[in-house]
């Protein structure tokens, strides 16, 4: 298994094409692989351990398979709080309303018949990962963007939940950090850090420190103006720390936020 480290060198985005047919898996591995860090896998059976081993941010299946279906592996990945928030496109050559319907409620984010044009595939995996960036990045940019709007499914959804509450619980321990976080959430580090970089692009520990920084800026909405009192309420050692924090994520210091506040309640 690749370790954080290695994961953090990777540049392109990780592609997982599956599909039973030699020919398939080589024509699009060899025309992806200069946009794109591409794996590939003959079946659902394979593909699943991939999708562990490696750091998968979309998935191309085909959906006529032996052993594991696109179907089924579709749906397994949707199940599985590991790799629940990777996108997938299915690929098939049944063009009925049926099996397309079948294909959206396995989980599936697209839905491409065959033949099909590679100017196609490559728009449709561009527009889903390009979508997800903004999110993350307006989650990261934004004192008052909500976790939720990055995650993709519910299970998604309620990790992360989980996740802020599990913070928002713990705000008074000043020293809260990776370690203590994994233990809290009974996670080990490389698979805590894999689901939070996957869906986030962020470290752990950034989702530590924004989750204190939106607790502020809340209690900044709510009329709470004193910045020592936030740093404190947000678990921050130092007022000083506090106010390199919120610049260092939001580009603002807290007293510009106060301003903008008061000036949009006025």
């Amino acid at each position: 298994m690749k370790g954080i480290s290695q994961i953090l060198k990777t540049t392109k985005p990780g592609i997982l094409i599956v599909d039973d047919s030699e020919d398939i898996l080589d024509y699009l591995s060899h025309d992806m692989k200069d946009n794109y860090m591409v794996h590939t896998a003959r079946n659902g059976d394979e593909a699943l351990p991939v999708l562990r081993q490696e750091y998968i941010q979309l998935v191309v299946s085909d959906v006529v398979m032996p052993l594991v279906d696109g179907f089924e592996l579709c749906e397994r990945i949707k199940l599985t709080l590991e790799l629940s928030h990777i996108p997938i496109i299915l690929l098939t050559a049944k063009n009925t309303l049926q099996a397309r319907i079948q294909g959206l409620k396995a989980g599936a984010d697209a839905y491409i018949e065959k033949p099909f044009s590679l100017e196609h595939l490559y728009a449709q995996i561009e527009n889903l990962l390009a979508s997800r960036v903004k999110l993350k990045e307006s989650y990261a940019r934004s004192p008052l963007v909500h976790i939720n709007s990055i995650a993709h499914s519910k299970m998604d959804e309620a990790f992360l939940e989980q996740i802020v509450s599990t913070i928002l619980g713990h705000l008074y321990e000043t020293q809260l950090d990776v370690e203590r976080l994994c233990v809290l959430m009974n996670m080990s580090k490389p698979t805590l850090y894999r689901k939070i970089k996957s869906i986030s692009d962020l470290s752990p520990h950034d989702i530590i420190n924004l989750t204190r920084l939106k607790k502020a800026a809340d209690l900044i909405n709510s009329g709470n103006h004193r910045v020592n009192e936030l740093a404190e309420e947000a678990g921050y050692n130092s007022p000083g720390q506090f106010r390199r924090n919120f610049y260092k994520y939001f580009k603002m210091s807290p007293s510009e936020y106060i301003d903008k506040v008061t000036m949009r309640m006025d």
